[in-house]
């Protein structure tokens, strides 16, 4: 079979911790989540127009509203693309997932442009720490077995590794050890993927890239002991992947939107 060396990347967005609420006011430290959302959106036509498939990653709703699912859903209708959804802290995973199927958006791995996209839920019910259950260990395997000659993105909410932040690493994946022992018997994995620390995070690890992203409301302050914000433009990530398994990805922000972040808050 002869490859087309020159078909164009395939052009991924991931959108993160939108923290949207049932209340078209609803704001989060003084940030109003719908219009930052907007802003983001905004930006990313501007900038690149549309891509080929979104990633959001968890803490979709502060509230855990069917509202604030819906809203979002509606908003994502500005790109005429699939998106893949999935839970964070903030979030209910039974009813997001309820959601998100009426988007079409509830599917847990995908095949598209010489990719392999795998969606975790890394949630826990009334915790703000994250744990992927032993049944969610066994889908990863078992979808990483299935496709090993696909360069691979595996994604879930909460970070998988030490990023340097006291109260930050308290509240990450508790079992991390369990998945990196599936990540690592397959070769395959380009990319591990997340969201919930609320900023740009770039770290290799055994040949996988890792990587976090901004929220597309407020950030969190990188390096920090305590909890603590900075106010800087909400933001996404931009990938572009070669079906040789390259690829490219950067973190752009909404520079142009307005806002007056409660900087003194002690959490959200």
């Amino acid at each position: 079979m002869t490859v087309n060396q020159t078909a164009r990347p395939l052009k991924v967005l991931q959108l993160t911790d939108p923290h949207l609420m049932a209340s078209a006011d609803g704001a989060l430290l003084g940030v109003n989540t719908r219009d930052s959302l907007a802003a983001v959106i905004d930006e990313v036509l501007r900038k690149h127009g549309q891509p080929d498939l979104i990633l959001a990653t968890g803490d979709l709703a502060q509230d855990a509203s069917s509202e604030a699912y819906r809203y979002f859903g509606g908003q994502l209708k500005a790109f005429n693309c699939p998106s893949l959804w999935i839970a964070g802290n903030h979030d209910d995973s039974d009813l997001l997932a309820s959601v998100a199927a009426e988007f079409q958006a509830e599917q847990k791995q995908v095949v598209k442009g010489g990719w392999h996209f795998v969606m975790l839920d890394s949630s826990v019910h009334g915790k703000v720490f994250g744990e992927l259950s032993q049944a969610e260990l066994s889908f990863l395997d078992n979808a990483l077995s299935r496709h090993p000659e696909l360069p691979t993105m595996v994604c879930l909410h909460h970070h998988p590794v030490d990023i340097g932040s006291d109260w930050m690493e308290k509240i990450g994946l508790r079992n991390r050890d369990a998945f990196w022992q599936v990540v690592d018997k397959y070769p395959q994995v380009k990319i591990a993927l997340w969201g919930h620390i609320h900023q740009d995070l770039q770290q290799h690890r055994n040949g996988v890239q890792l990587l976090a992203t901004p929220s597309t409301c407020i950030q969190f302050a990188t390096g920090s002991s305590d909890f603590a914000v900075e106010p800087l433009a909400p933001g996404y990530r931009w990938f572009e992947l070669g079906s040789s398994g390259n690829f490219t990805t950067e973190v752009f922000r909404a520079s142009r939107f307005e806002f007056d972040l409660d900087e003194n808050s002690t959490g959200y």
